[in-house]
């Protein structure tokens, strides 16, 4: 494999940290050509002191000798005391800096400059901490912050949830897990991959595995939608247990209910099943395997396979069965057949109550009386008379 270069940077949002002193770093996502996805925090002054250091080593990509030339997207300069209100203001500029940044042409986007300064130090992976100190704050920005920049939301306590069982990682971009351990959740993806941090530690953990500390899991997942919602099957997958699905790439699905381990009950024709949703596509959707940076991961693992699973929770989660699946969906079918049904029946009845109506012969004009020989004497003419006389 050649050098490596950032595919893809995305701010995350950014950290109110206490130690030493008060001050904030900006949390940034850094997905690399081999597919591995790093966070790391840096400082706004350290983003201008890069910025300006690049604009020296292209000047003409700069602007610096003919503005008409420039291509490297504008930085403002830090404030004389960056507040929390800055901090946030900025965040917009910072996303759009970062999306111009990686789409430059190679020569900038992929110098060692740009590389250094985003790769994984020391600090990121083990943040100076102190227990006396309070816990740093954390504020996310939202995913539909494309769509509206200026939309930022307020402070986000991470929500901490707990490891019901041991979990050993299978790659760098992972984190292993001992039961009992608390975590928080930095970002929660529905593919049942969520990313969570564990004191100086940082990486990807199954869904399936945590349980949040403030009430069962279950209310957090959605109701099963038995109408169904058009899927595409973008990677085969063989079952490996009863209640799955083998399917193949290209195949058209339903998704009935989405699960939070990532794992989906979906129905193919009148058969229901369950199904990695990483392996799913939203019809009408461009491919999302490259957006998402987990097309190397494989499918997490189930919820229903973990053993030994230790919950702190004395209510057991609520399970719908295999076939309470399966009956739900063929009533639904049947009962969707059925309105097609009337509704058909409904029309051919209309058709045929105005088709007699249609075929009826149009009523031909009445023909009047013949006037009587008189009335003819005493009205027309001398001519008329001679006719009929």
């Amino acid at each position: 494999m050649g050098d490596a270069f950032i595919r893809h940077i995305e701010l995350l949002g950014y950290e109110k940290r206490f130690f030493p002193s008060q001050h904030y770093v900006y949390m940034f996502l850094v997905k690399w050509n081999d597919l591995s996805e790093k966070v790391v925090y840096r400082r706004f002054t350290e983003i201008y002191e890069f910025h300006k250091a690049l604009k020296e080593m292209f000047p003409i990509e700069s602007g610096d000798i003919n503005a008409e030339n420039r291509i490297i997207p504008h930085l403002p300069a830090p404030k004389w005391f960056d507040g929390q209100r800055s901090t946030e203001n900025r965040q917009g500029t910072l996303a759009e800096y970062c999306y111009a940044l990686v789409n430059l042409p190679h020569k900038i986007s992929r110098c060692l400059h740009v590389v250094s300064f985003f790769k994984v130090r020391h600090d990121d992976m083990n943040p100076v901490t102190d227990s006396q100190i309070r816990k740093p704050e954390v504020f996310l920005l939202p995913k539909d912050s494309k769509k509206n920049l200026t939309d930022i939301t307020g402070p986000i306590v991470l929500q901490t949830y707990r490891a019901i069982a041991d979990y050993e990682k299978s790659s760098t971009s992972e984190m292993s897990l001992k039961a009992g351990d608390m975590v928080d959740v930095v970002e929660k993806n529905e593919n049942g991959w969520w990313f969570c941090q564990l004191k100086n530690k940082r990486g990807w953990v199954p869904a399936a595995y945590l349980e949040p500390m403030d009430g069962p899991d279950e209310s957090e997942e959605q109701e099963p939608n038995y109408a169904g919602e058009a899927y595409l099957v973008r990677k085969s997958y063989t079952a490996v247990e009863e209640d799955e699905l083998t399917l193949k790439e290209g195949d058209t699905i339903e998704v009935i209910h989405k699960l939070l381990d990532g794992w989906w009950v979906i129905r193919k024709d009148e058969t229901t099943g369950y199904y990695p949703s990483m392996y799913l596509q939203k019809a009408g959707e461009v491919n999302t395997s490259v957006k998402s940076g987990q097309s190397n991961r494989s499918a997490p693992p189930r919820r229903s396979t973990i053993r030994n699973a230790k919950s702190i929770h004395k209510q057991g989660r609520k399970q719908i069965s295999q076939e309470t699946y399966r009956r739900n969906s063929r009533k639904y079918i049947q009962n969707r057949r059925n309105m097609r049904a009337n509704s058909q029946n409904k029309a051919d009845v209309i058709i045929e109550k105005n088709e007699p109506e249609d075929n009826k012969p149009k009523a031909q004009p009445a023909v009047p009386p013949r006037p009587s020989k008189d009335l003819i004497l005493n009205r027309c003419t001398e001519s008329t008379w001679r006719k009929i006389l």
